[in-house]
């Protein structure tokens, strides 16, 4: 298939931004950081449309669209607990269900890839082996988890104690979390195999 789409091409900025907003948010630049959240949530929003308008949907986007999403998360989360914005209980609780799922995708990825197994036809994503379907609750736990850090980063900006309203969406988003990571688990089609291997 075609990878060089103009929504994979907008979620691979948004790849791109990641570590630069984890930067700024090292350095205090808040506005910056808060600006360039801005974009990579705009963008997240635009890819999907396009993709959806102009029917070019692609399985490499289904995979690299919510990889693009957690590589923010991540980042952002492991800044914002550095800075002590974020609790360590919540950046953990956070982290722990994406490494859980990282490793149930690089499992999937090579138990479908199709014949050779090597290295190099492991990172060629225009083979396509296995789609991921986010469950429903995936889907509001990401939205949840990005409004939590993006209030977290914003919130050095706004002149007033945002505390309360912060501890209550740790809490919320900390379920979501847990509750999110089961839900692929027990949800039979959260990972469709392309490539059945022949018995």
């Amino acid at each position: 298939e075609d990878i060089y789409t103009i929504p994979n091409i907008l979620t691979f900025t948004r790849l791109i931004a990641a570590p630069a907003i984890g930067y700024l948010v090292l350095h205090d630049q808040h506005a910056w950081a808060v600006g360039l959240f801005a974009y990579a949530g705009v963008t997240d929003l635009l890819d999907g449309w396009i993709a959806r308008r102009w029917n070019s949907k692609t399985v490499v986007g289904t995979v690299i669209d919510p990889m693009a999403d957690k590589t923010l998360m991540t980042i952002l989360t492991v800044c914002l607990a550095i800075k002590g914005a974020l609790p360590i209980w919540v950046a953990t609780v956070i982290l722990g269900r994406d490494v859980g799922l990282a490793i149930s995708a690089i499992y999937y990825r090579w138990i479908s890839l199709p014949p050779p197994k090597t290295f190099a036809r492991y990172w060629d994503f225009s083979l396509p082996s296995a789609e991921v379907r986010p469950t429903t609750i995936s889907k509001y736990n990401t939205f949840l988890q990005l409004a939590l850090v993006g209030a977290t980063t914003a919130a050095p900006l706004v002149g007033t104690d945002l505390t309360p309203a912060l501890t209550i969406m740790q809490y919320v988003v900390a379920g979501t979390t847990i509750w999110s990571g089961a839900s692929y688990i027990y949800t039979k089609d959260a990972v469709k195999i392309l490539n059945k291997p022949k018995p």
